[in-house]
């Protein structure tokens, strides 16, 4: 059972359901492996608790 795990910020569920669905497709398709194998992981993280070039994305 292929994992397929994704950390980012906040997302609308449509976004969350395109992810998913995209993800796993090219997976499948790049794996030789039915779609129906894969799991997908979404994890959220708030603008304030991630950091880029030595900033928070939230005061930018």
């Amino acid at each position: 059972m292929p994992v397929i795990t994704l950390e980012g910020s906040k997302l609308s569920k449509e976004q969350k359901s395109q992810l998913v669905k995209e993800l796993t497709a090219a997976a499948a398709k790049i794996m030789n492996a039915p779609e129906q194998a894969f799991v997908v992981l979404l994890k959220e993280n708030e603008k304030e608790n991630i950091g880029v070039g030595g900033k928070l994305i939230s005061e930018k």
